[in-house]
């Protein structure tokens, strides 16, 4: 972790590596309230401020992502592993990873060449892939 800030030009405060910690140790992608409640059961002087502003520098420096809610509301989730990787967003706001394999399999049939296209028509260079699997919405009769 320290070297991970020292790398991106950070300095390496408590609070950093309090809010870095949880998030790594998570496979739950939490929210910042998440993260805030898991840092503060050990700091009870941090802000929630702190966290915010704690994850928006991690998102900017690319150790994490900010992962918007599949519903268009809601809170927005983060997640330490920046690895190029599928989720699956369920009904119920969780975020899941899809199974390292399958994730690999859905980014591979995306090919070089879709991006290159996507890249063409947007004139934006595509440096990493996020996709995002949205669960369907149907009631259990």
């Amino acid at each position: 972790m320290r070297e991970a800030f020292r790398r991106e030009g950070l300095r390496c405060t408590r609070q950093r590596e309090a809010v870095y910690g949880v998030l790594m140790a998570s496979h739950a992608h939490p929210t910042a309230e998440e993260v805030f409640l898991a840092v503060r059961s050990a700091d009870a002087g941090i802000s929630l401020a702190t966290v915010y502003n704690t994850l928006e520098t991690l998102v900017e420096k690319g150790l994490c992502r900010r992962l918007p809610n599949a519903a268009g509301s809601g809170p927005a989730r983060y997640d330490a592993d920046t690895s190029d990787h599928v989720h699956l967003a369920t009904p119920d706001g969780k975020l899941l990873d899809i199974p390292e394999d399958l994730s690999e399999e859905i980014l591979d049939r995306l090919g070089d060449d879709l991006v290159t296209e996507i890249e063409r028509r947007t004139g934006i260079r595509v440096g990493r892939m996020s996709v995002q699997l949205v669960a369907d919405r149907r009631d259990e009769d």
